[in-house]
C-alpha cells in the first residue's frame, strides 16, 4: 500500500473561458473526494487543481496503491428466524449466508447482539480495500459526470463510429501514481504519461511526464505553460501592477475580467498599448466597457480614477520584439472606440425629451404595458413619495430650504426622462450603461441641477455594496422605480421562486431596504407600497400583503448577514416596524438589553405573559382597578409599572430605544414576585380580569421596541 502523489490530467481543445475556473475546481474536488471516500486518499490529502485553456487536472498527495481492508459487521436476521429451538440454523439463515458469500462453516463466528427489543445474528467480515486502478476509474467517471458543463459537445472518436459527449474534444489522458502509469480510461482515451504544452512556445511538442510531482515543473519548463489557474492569475496580477507602475498609473480592478483572461492564456505576457487621446472625449464608462467586454483589455486609470489613453493587454506569446503584438491590438481597439464615439455624437443630436414619445413603442411587460406607461407610473409614485416626506413627523431637510415643490418638480422631470436613454444607440450597444448614459446626455443638455445625477443614479444600488443615490431627487426616483417594479410584478403574480428570480426582485427589494435604512428616511414602508398600488389601475391585484412579507424576509436575511443573531432580528421584526430606518437602532437596543443581568428573566416572563394573553377569549381588559389589587405582589407590580412605563415610553418617543429597554430592568423583581405569589386565573371573574389588565399593561410597556419574548431561550 505505497502512498504517493497521484496526477490526473485531461488534455482537451480550448475550454470555454468563463467556465474554466469552475470546471477546474469541480474536476479536482470531485475526483479527490471520491478517492477519499474509497479509502485511497487520506482525509487531509493536499489537493492541487490544474486548469488552463487546454487542460483540466489534479494532483492528490498520499494516495495509496490499495486501500486498507475494512472490518464490517453485517446484520443477518433475528435470532428467532435464524435458529431453531435447539439452536440449529434454519434454511432461511443458510440462504442468507450464501447470499453474502458465506456458508455454514461461519456459524461458530456469528454474534448474538441486541437489536431493538429482540436479538439478531451478526457476521463480522473483512472487506478487501479498493485497488487504485478500479478506485481511480470510479473517481474519474464521477468527476467527469459531475462537471458543471455549460454546453455539451458531441464528437466522434478516431474509429469514426463512436460518439462522445464532453465540453470539448479530449485528446490525451494522463494518470500517474508517482512514476507509474495507472491504467484507466475516459472519453475513449487510455491513460498514459504524455501531454502537450503551449501551441507555439513549448520546447518540445509532446511533454513526457516523468513523475506526478514533476508535472507542473515540466509543463512550465518544457511546455511553456503555467498549469495552475491560481498561479497563472497571480502572475497576471503581478505583471499588470508592474506594467502600470512604470507608467505611473493603475489598472482597473475587475475580478471577473481577471478570471476570464486567466482562462485565455497559458503563459501570460502583459504589454502596454495606447489609443488616440481624442477618444477620451467619450464618457469613460463607454470606453472602459468596450475595452473590457469586447477586447479583454485592462484600461489604465490615473491617481484620481480617470481613464487615460493607455491600456494593458495580456498576450499568450512572448516575442523578442513585441511591437507587432502591440500594434495589432492598438489597431483592433481603434474601431471599437470609434464606434463608441460615433454613438455618443449621434445620441446627443436628439434631446432626452424628444425621445419620450418613443417610449410608448417599447414594450416593458405584456401585462404591464410599455416603457412610456411605466415612466408615468414612476412619476406618480415619485410625487407620492415627496408628499410623504413633506408630511413626515420627523423633520426632513430638502436641498432648497422648505422647497418640497422644487424637489417634487425635479423628481417628476427625472422620472419622465429616466428611461429615454434606452432608445439611444449607446445603450442599445451596451445595455449595462443604461442610466449612466442618460446622466451624461442630461448634463450635456444643461438640465436642472440634480436632475442629471438623479437620472444616472436611479438604478442604484445595482448590486450588493453599490453606492446609493447621491441626492434627494435621485433617492426619490430610485425608490419610485424599484417600487414600481416590485408592486407591478408582484401584482401580476411574477414572484421569485427558489433560485429563479428573472426580474431581480430580491435585488430591487434590498435596494429599497438599503435606501430607507442607510439614509434613515422618515418614510413608512407600508405607506409607500400603498401609494404605489393605485397607479396601476386595473392592471394588477393588490399585492401589499405578499410584498411586505417579502420585504421582511429580505430584511431578515440581510440583517443576519450583517452579524445580528436570529433572536435579535426576530425580536425586532416581530413588531413589523414601518420605518426601516429605525431598525438598526432597535437592534442595538435589543443587543444592549440582552447583556443586562435582568434580561433573561424578563424575556422569560414576557413569553409567559404572551402565552397567557393569547388564551384569553374576546377583548383583553385594559383598565386596572387599584381596589381589586389584593395581593402585595400585584400591588408592587402595579406600582412599579406605573413608575417605569412612563419613563420607558418617554424614551421610546424620543427614539432612545436603548434607554427605553434599559428602564424595564427595574421590573424584574416585581414581575418575578408576581408570578411566584399571584394566581392570574382567579375564580373571581373581577380579580381575573383585573390581573389580566395588569399583565396586558405590562406586555404593552415591554414590547414597544421589540418583542422581548423572542429572546427567551
Amino acid at each position: 500500500m505505497t502512498a504517493q502523489t497521484l496526477l490526473v490530467e485531461l488534455f482537451v481543445e480550448e475550454l470555454p473561458p468563463k467556465a474554466l475556473k469552475k470546471l477546474g475546481e469541480s474536476f479536482a474536488s470531485t475526483l479527490a473526494a471520491s478517492l477519499q471516500a474509497q479509502g485511497l486518499a487520506p482525509a487531509d490529502a493536499t489537493v492541487t487543481p490544474f486548469a488552463s485553456p487546454r487542460r483540466l487536472g489534479v494532483a492528490v498527495s498520499g494516495v495509496l496503491s490499495k486501500a486498507a481492508d475494512r472490518a464490517v459487521q453485517q446484520k443477518l436476521m433475528p435470532v428467532a428466524v435464524a435458529l431453531t429451538a435447539d439452536g440449529q440454523p434454519t434454511p432461511a439463515l443458510l440462504k442468507k449466508l450464501a447470499a453474502v458469500g458465506a456458508d455454514a462453516s461461519v456459524l461458530p463466528q456469528l454474534k448474538r447482539l441486541p437489536d431493538g427489543k429482540a436479538e439478531a445474528l451478526f457476521l463480522d467480515s473483512l472487506v478487501p480495500g479498493a485497488l487504485l486502478p478500479e478506485g481511480l476509474q470510479k473517481a474519474l467517471d464521477e468527476a467527469i459526470a459531475k462537471l458543471p458543463i455549460p454546453k455539451v459537445m458531441t464528437y466522434q472518436l478516431a474509429d469514426g463510429w463512436s460518439d462522445v459527449k464532453f465540453v470539448r474534444p479530449a485528446h490525451r489522458l494522463v494518470a500517474l501514481h508517482g512514476e507509474h502509469v495507472v491504467h484507466v480510461q475516459a472519453l475513449g482515451l487510455n491513460a498514459g504519461r504524455e501531454t502537450q504544452g503551449h501551441r507555439f512556445e513549448a520546447t518540445t511538442p509532446v511533454v513526457t511526464v516523468d513523475h506526478a510531482e514533476s508535472y507542473a515543473r515540466q509543463l512550465r519548463e518544457q511546455g511553456a505553460v503555467i498549469a495552475s489557474f491560481d498561479e497563472r492569475r497571480a502572475e497576471i496580477v503581478r505583471q499588470l501592477q508592474t506594467a502600470a507602475a512604470k507608467e505611473g498609473l493603475q489598472p482597473i480592478e475587475d475580478e471577473a475580467l481577471l478570471d476570464e483572461v486567466t482562462a485565455l492564456v497559458e503563459k501570460p505576457n502583459v504589454l502596454t498599448c495606447q489609443f488616440e487621446p481624442e477618444f477620451l472625449a467619450v464618457p469613460q464608462e463607454c470606453l472602459i466597457l468596450t475595452m473590457k467586454a469586447n477586447q479583454k483589455y485592462f484600461p489604465l486609470l490615473d491617481a484620481h480614477g480617470k481613464l487615460t489613453h493607455k491600456f494593458l493587454i495580456v498576450s499568450n506569446i512572448h516575442p523578442v520584439d513585441p511591437s507587432a503584438v502591440i500594434g495589432g491590438n492598438e489597431r483592433v481597439v481603434r474601431p471599437r472606440l470609434a464606434d463608441a464615439k460615433f454613438f455618443f455624437d449621434q445620441d446627443r443630436k436628439k434631446t432626452l425629451a424628444s425621445r419620450v414619445p418613443g417610449l410608448a413603442k417599447v414594450v416593458y411587460h405584456g401585462k404591464l404595458g410599455t416603457q412610456g406607461e411605466r415612466a408615468e407610473r414612476v412619476r406618480l409614485i415619485a410625487h407620492a413619495i415627496v408628499n410623504q416626506l413633506r408630511m413626515a413627523t420627523v423633520p426632513f431637510t430638502v436641498e432648497a430650504k422648505d422647497e418640497f415643490d422644487v424637489l417634487d418638480s425635479k423628481a417628476q422631470e427625472a422620472a419622465r426622462l429616466a428611461k429615454t436613454d434606452l432608445l439611444t444607440d449607446m445603450v442599445g450597444e451596451f445595455p449595462e450603461l443604461q442610466g449612466i448614459m442618460g446622466g451624461y446626455y442630461a448634463r450635456a443638455e444643461g438640465l436642472r441641477d440634480g436632475v442629471a445625477i438623479a437620472i444616472e443614479d436611479h438604478y442604484k444600488p445595482r448590486f450588493a455594496g453599490d453606492a446609493l443615490p447621491r441626492n434627494h431627487t435621485g433617492t426619490v426616483l430610485a425608490l419610485a422605480d424599484k417600487l414600481e417594479t416590485l408592486v407591478g410584478l408582484f401584482g401580476i403574480g411574477q414572484l421569485p421562486t427558489g433560485d429563479k428570480d428573472p426580474f431581480a426582485l430580491r435585488r430591487h427589494a434590498l435596494g429599497v431596504i438599503r435606501i430607507l435604512v442607510e439614509k434613515n428616511l422618515p418614510l413608512d414602508l407600508p405607506a409607500l407600497v400603498a401609494a404605489a398600488v393605485p397607479v396601476f389601475g386595473e392592471l394588477i391585484q393588490n399585492p401589499a400583503e405578499a410584498l411586505l412579507g417579502f420585504f421582511t424576509d429580505r430584511l431578515a436575511v440581510s440583517l443576519r448577514e450583517q452579524g445580528y443573531s436570529a433572536q435579535e432580528v426576530d425580536a425586532v421584526l416581530a413588531l413589523t416596524p414601518a420605518r426601516l430606518g429605525e431598525v438598526p437602532r432597535r437592534l442595538e437596543a435589543v443587543r444592549a438589553f440582552a447583556a443586562l443581568p435582568e434580561a433573561a428573566s424578563l424575556a422569560a416572563a414576557n413569553k409567559r405573559v404572551s402565552n397567557i394573553l393569547k388564551k384569553v377569549e374576546g377583548t383583553l381588559p385594559t383598565a386596572i382597578d387599584s381596589a381589586l389589587l389584593k395581593e402585595p405582589a400585584e400591588q408592587a407590580l402595579a406600582a412599579a409599572l406605573a413608575e417605569v412605563a412612563p419613563q420607558a415610553d418617554a424614551r421610546f418617543e424620543a427614539h432612545d430605544y436603548t434607554a427605553s429597554l434599559q428602564a424595564l430592568a427595574a421590573l424584574k423583581a416585581p414581575v418575578d414576585a408576581f408570578f411566584e405569589d399571584v394566581m392570574v386565573n382567579a375564580e373571581d371573574p373581577a380579580l381575573r380580569a383585573n390581573r389580566l389588565a395588569l399583565l396586558n399593561g405590562l406586555h404593552g410597556a415591554m414590547n414597544r421596541v421589540a418583542d422581548l419574548s423572542r429572546l427567551a431561550s
